[in-house]
């Protein structure tokens, strides 16, 4: 029998749930930066307070809100330079978290230490973050992470492909 033969009901390589979750998982973030990449393109060019502007009287929230005022100040901040370096970045960022992704899903063990690696070396900056501005969601990306952080662990030493103490 091959491995994709089904022996019963169950086949004989059965994919590796918590893989899939955390490709799934690194998919979904690969869209969210993409979409931020594109937003960041998208406001080249234009002015991003009229642009603030526009979107809250779309969304019905009061122009003159505090909240509103906040978005428009940091917009001011915001020129045709830093949305490219905005771009960049959150394009890059998208295409690694789309390798990791297929990667995973396709039970690659490069993918495996390469999400294992990528995720190790954003913790330092996850937890200066958590640390500098502790919420709740700070929190629940670290617990995320540290989880993923741990089932790669598990699963590489359970395949005998990290060092075992």
């Amino acid at each position: 029998m091959t491995q994709t033969e089904e022996v019963g009901d169950h086949p004989a390589h059965a994919h590796d749930r918590g893989l899939m979750l955390i490709g799934l998982f690194k998919l979904a973030k690969a869209i969210f930066f993409f979409c931020i990449g594109a937003g960041a393109v998208h406001l080249l060019h234009k002015d991003v307070g009229d642009e603030v502007t526009r979107l809250a009287l779309r969304l019905r929230f009061d122009p003159e809100s505090r909240l509103v005022a906040l978005l428009l100040h940091k917009a001011d901040l915001i020129d045709a330079h830093r949305l490219r370096q905005i771009s960049v970045g959150t394009f890059g960022y998208s295409a690694l978290a789309l390798t990791e992704g297929i990667g995973l899903l396709l039970e690659k063990v490069w993918a495996e230490y390469l999400t294992l690696i990528l995720t190790v070396s954003f913790l330092p900056w996850e937890l200066y973050e958590l640390v500098r501005r502790p919420d709740w969601f700070r929190l629940s990306l670290l617990i995320i992470n540290l989880a993923v952080l741990a089932y790669l662990i598990w699963l590489l030493r359970r395949k005998n492909l990290l060092g075992k103490r």
